[in-house]
């Protein structure tokens, strides 16, 4: 196979499994990710000669998730296919609703595929204030706009995900000139720049993913910022002091996993802003942030999500 050629994992499952999809394809040898609307199978049967292999079974789907991984064909990829399925299939064992959990796998033009998913990458205003450009895009900024350059790179790291939207919106409304916010699972680095953009003191975001860092470092740089650290690994073991905002756009589980040491990384009536919460699991994930002494500040829905601002409650 030429170097213009990908294998593309393509994988069915539902919006709840979707973070965690994403970190088996991290523990492979993938070299890009996309999140696509399940609407975007039916273009790809309508456009059968781009295609190598086309499973019928796709067509059934009318909700959730298709998360795709490109790989370079090589000895190890049948391997990471393997390991792929049966982690696909073994989501249930988490409580991880795995949706249709179908893995198939066909061979993409990379240039041909490039082109088509740029094209639908524009500058998109998020916020009241916060747009989200493209690297290869102009833009002419309008007075009061904060412009954040971003480059995913192969992965939809756009900030027009719904999670990412309503935390930006939060961001703009919490974060002031002194504020330090800590980021937690950064991934592109998106929110930790739109904080740095919006003149927080000091910006600190953090991933267990060395590609999300990488990815992140780089998109840093793009927007000449000296008020952000990007750092690999856990919260609770690579940073040090309190922030007044800790932003985390990851999943209802991690989230309440997460709730109860969050509080010591929070200055007093400091801000928690958490997202990637499908509506159906809100009243879960609030019952334990009270029961960790947090005050629900607001509740935001934005289409099958929620995004959740608690504040620590004074003793």
């Amino acid at each position: 196979m030429s170097n213009k050629e990908w294998i593309e994992v393509t994988i069915i499952t539902s919006s709840e499994a979707v973070e965690a999809v994403t970190g088996i394809l991290y523990n492979t040898g993938v070299e890009g990710i996309a999140i696509e609307d399940s609407k975007d199978v039916e273009f790809k049967k309508k456009h059968p000669g781009d295609w190598d292999y086309f499973d019928e079974k796709l067509l059934d789907i009318k909700d959730g998730a298709v998360i795709k991984g490109y790989f370079k064909e090589d000895k190890d990829f049948n391997e990471h296919f393997k390991y792929i399925k049966s982690s696909v299939e073994n989501l249930e064992k988490f409580d991880i609703d795995k949706g249709e959990a179908i893995v198939v796998s066909n061979k993409v033009n990379e240039e041909d595929w490039e082109n088509n998913w740029k094209k639908y990458y524009k500058p998109t205003q998020i916020g009241d204030r916060i747009v989200v450009k493209p690297i290869w895009e102009t833009y002419n900024e309008k007075q009061g706009q904060l412009v954040v350059e971003l480059d995913p790179g192969m992965a939809f790291g756009t900030g027009t995900h719904e999670t990412t939207r309503m935390c930006i919106k939060a961001l703009e409304k919490y974060v002031k000139k002194e504020s330090v916010v800590f980021d937690i699972g950064t991934g592109s680095g998106i929110l930790s720049i739109a904080a740095a953009k919006l003149e927080a003191k000091k910006v600190i975001g953090v991933d267990l993913d060395p590609i999300a860092v990488d990815s992140a470092k780089h998109n840093v740089e793009f927007n000449n910022l000296n008020n952000i650290e990007i750092i690999h690994g856990n919260l609770m073991e690579v940073v040090e002091g309190k922030a007044d905002i800790v932003v985390a756009n990851i999943i209802a589980d991690v989230i309440m996993f997460l709730t109860k040491d969050v509080r010591s990384f929070i200055k007093e009536n400091g801000y928690f802003i958490s997202s990637g919460i499908l509506v159906e699991r809100k009243e879960e994930v609030i019952k334990v942030l009270k029961e960790n002494n947090f005050e629900i500040v607001e509740s935001n829905v934005d289409g099958e999500w929620c995004c959740i601002v608690a504040r620590e409650r004074e003793n």
